[in-house]
């Protein structure tokens, strides 16, 4: 319908008797016709070939239909034979043309295609894509382009998957550690009470307190691994109410008190600005600042200060805690809040630590849409906990 308006419409415009745009239009719609089934029926034949194939059946369907739709109505219309010569000629010539692109556009394609599988079996074999360096058609160009995001993003995750599971291996390395150290002791003490090597009232009395002491550190390991596994598993659920931070810094430092006072570490707070109350999980910030407070004392050697910081700073309230540590290697810096890192100096069995209190730190401030973070400063370390204000309660 398209061809028979479009044919009328330059005959009038022409001014070409109507029988004529008619035999015309009839010879060239008979042999478009002819030659469209033709290539419909290889293409159908080659379906299951390369596009850049189909593209050449196409692209030579189509030029045939022009080139036998103009032969067979100057057959019909032409009085001179030379002229009739003639346009076969420049029908042959242009046909020539007509095929020796649609190869050109085929084989193109034909490429364009195998870069795209070969693109996909590398990511299949783990590589990372960069952008493709052949020029693609448009379509074609963004699907290399999806292609080496996702490698790039499959990368990154394959990356965080080694980092998790050499972190899983170092953790289940550490707790092996502090739990046989603690079970040895306590079965030691147990058998030796049991086959009574033991007996005075004073050494008793000893071995029974510090079985219980051993007792609370496994207990609190085993708390630390469960808090972490809710953490990983995303199942941390949080009973946010509006609470002062600041009463939680105070808190944290009157319970950290008799820690920092049998190390002989003095222990200073103060508070920059007045920090509104905003919405908290409380039980779980104040593990927070309890962990930091703890982490810090042992650390800072016997006379050294750790000193608590909170305040405001924009839309965000923050507390700092400082301590005398002589600081992080640079190298070790952004692997202080991996689960069971302790570097090479940081803790010894019997420090009652699990390597897990900073990692359940950062789990707990991200969750409160929060941030965590570590530097090196002055004769220690200065780890910053920065929260939202958003939700703060009205003055």
């Amino acid at each position: 319908m398209l061809g028979a308006g479009l044919t009328a419409v330059v005959a009038a415009a022409l001014g070409m008797p109507a029988a004529d745009s008619v035999q015309l239009g009839g010879i060239a719609a008979v042999a478009a016709l002819l030659s469209g089934a033709g290539g419909g029926l290889v293409l159908v034949a080659l379906k299951r070939r390369t596009i850049g194939a189909q593209v050449t059946i196409a692209a030579l369907t189509t030029t045939a239909a022009v080139a036998f739709g103009a032969a067979a109505a100057a057959e019909r219309m032409f009085i001179s034979k030379h002229d009739l010569n003639a346009l076969l000629v420049v029908l042959a010539a242009s046909g020539a043309a007509g095929v020796v692109i649609s190869l050109w556009l085929g084989v193109n394609l034909s490429r364009a295609g195998s870069t795209l599988v070969e693109a996909s079996r590398r990511i299949g074999r783990g590589e990372v894509l960069d952008r493709p360096s052949v020029v693609l058609p448009g379509e074609l160009a963004r699907v290399a382009e999806e292609l080496a995001d996702t490698s790039h993003q499959l990368e990154e995750s394959r990356s965080r998957e080694r980092a998790l599971e050499a972190s899983r291996r170092e953790l289940v390395a550490w707790v092996s550690h502090d739990l046989r150290t603690p079970l040895a002791g306590i079965r030691a003490m147990a058998e030796a009470l049991e086959d009574r090597v033991v007996d005075d009232a004073t050494t008793v009395e000893r071995y029974h307190r510090t079985m219980r002491v051993e007792a609370d550190r496994l207990s609190g390991l085993v708390d630390d691994l469960f808090e972490l596994s809710r953490i990983h598993a995303g199942t941390l659920r949080l009973e946010l109410e509006r609470a002062s931070l600041v009463d939680l810094v105070s808190d944290a430092i009157a319970a950290a008190s008799g820690v920092a006072e049998a190390k002989r570490v003095r222990v200073e707070g103060r508070v920059l600005d007045r920090v509104p109350e905003i919405r908290l999980a409380t039980p779980e910030m104040a593990r927070v600042l309890r962990n930091l407070l703890e982490n810090a004392i042992r650390h800072t050697p016997g006379d050294g200060t750790v000193s608590v910081e909170a305040g405001v700073e924009g839309d965000h309230a923050y507390v700092a805690v400082r301590d005398a540590c002589g600081g992080i290697p640079e190298a070790d810096l952004d692997r202080v809040f991996e689960v069971a890192f302790r570097g090479e100096t940081a803790r010894t069995p019997g420090d009652g630590g699990g390597g897990l209190g900073l990692a359940i730190a950062r789990g707990i401030v991200e969750a409160h849409q929060g941030e965590i973070s570590v530097s090196n400063e002055g004769p220690g370390c200065l780890f910053r906990v920065v929260l939202p204000l958003a939700g703060e309660a009205p003055a």
